[in-house]
């Protein structure tokens, strides 16, 4: 891969952290703007990562695809169920 895992890990979560109250769920193109320089499959990676973590979760409409800091949002209580 060609991002190191850990630090794009952080990236992540500082982003979502700052966003907290704006936001709590942000499309795959969001976080590909945090790394231009990288391949989409690779973004995809770390993200995967961070939902079989926990930290992130992953929505789905079904035609849209999302993804939200765990507990975060509307749903962040009904989450668990």
């Amino acid at each position: 891969m060609a991002i190191e895992l850990e630090s794009a890990k952080k990236v992540i979560m500082d982003f979502l952290v700052s966003k907290t109250g704006a936001k709590s769920k942000f499309y795959f193109n969001d976080f590909t703007k945090l790394f231009p320089d990288e391949k989409g499959r690779d973004v995809k990676k770390v993200l995967t990562a961070l939902v079989k973590e926990e930290k992130v979760v992953y929505w789905s409409s079904g035609s849209t695809t999302m993804y939200g800091m765990s507990g975060a949002g509307k749903q962040g209580g009904a989450e668990g169920e």
